[in-house]
């Protein structure tokens, strides 16, 4: 009977998703402001220290649902990737900006600051905050990586994106 027991806990607990904490979701209504989080993968990454190419708008009808928010995609192709593994794609911390959890909080980011390290993406807040977390990316995912798990649970950002306004995904 323990072991029918321990058997049933480890399937209830496998069964159950392990979706990371809230989203960071601007007054878009979308995960990170309606731009594709796919395409970052096809997209050239600059050296750090140059700003990167901008990220690619999602369309408002090729949509998927994912850790309690709406993911925008440019193409359906795209969406289909999402859809396979969702936690590749999704940016770290829940969407919020890398260098602010570094720090110990949580953040927005903007679509637009981001990078692409050891096959994960991270996103910043500020140009200004890029430059800090492109000082040291090593050392700012460890820090972030060691606050994360303290963190996590508290509510998803209520701010807005400073010096960003997204118009959210393209309508057709």
């Amino acid at each position: 009977m323990k072991r029918f027991a321990l058997t049933l806990a480890a399937a209830i607990v496998l069964a159950v998703p392990a979706f990371a904490g809230p989203q960071y979701v601007d007054g878009t209504g979308f995960a990170v402001s309606g731009y594709d989080v796919v395409a970052y993968r096809s997209l050239d990454q600059v050296p750090v220290g140059q700003p990167q190419h901008e990220g690619v708008r999602g369309k408002a009808d090729i949509t998927a649902e994912y850790n309690g928010a709406t993911w925008a995609f440019a193409t359906e192709e795209n969406r289909a990737k999402f859809l396979e593994n969702p936690a590749y794609y999704a940016p770290q911390y829940d969407g919020h900006c890398a260098y602010g959890v570094s720090r110990g909080g949580k953040v927005p980011a903007n679509p637009n600051l981001w990078r692409i390290v050891d096959d994960k993406l991270y996103l910043n807040i500020t140009d200004v905050v890029v430059g800090f977390f492109e000082e040291d990316i090593p050392g700012n995912i460890n820090l972030a990586e060691g606050n994360w798990p303290g963190i996590e649970p508290s509510d998803a950002s209520t701010n807005v994106i400073p010096k960003f306004t997204s118009e959210g995904p393209v309508s057709n």
